[in-house]
């Protein structure tokens, strides 16, 4: 039950976040290419629409949950100061 709490908290680090960003630029930007090469290929705009839905789908299962890959690189905070000390620099 541990596990799933997790993976519906959703939490990833800075660094998973930027390759997220990368993985879904680089494959919608080949999704969308390959569906319309397809797609033209066959002259059916249906056949092009299910391919990019398809991907888009795809790509959703890979980078929308929060896999061990995307937490690589753990953020350590500094600790919290109390409220009432003085800050010295």
């Amino acid at each position: 039950m541990e596990s799933f709490s997790q993976l519906a908290e959703g939490k990833i680090d800075f660094e998973g976040q930027r390759l997220a960003e990368q993985m879904s630029r680089i494959y919608l930007i080949a999704a969308t290419a390959i569906s319309f090469i397809i797609g033209f290929a066959l002259q059916s705009l249906q056949t092009t629409f299910i391919l990019y839905g398809a991907s888009v789908v795809i790509l959703a299962l890979i980078v929308v949950p929060p896999w061990p890959m995307f937490n690589r690189h753990a953020v350590t905070w500094l600790p919290p100061t109390p409220a009432g000390s003085k800050k010295t620099s």
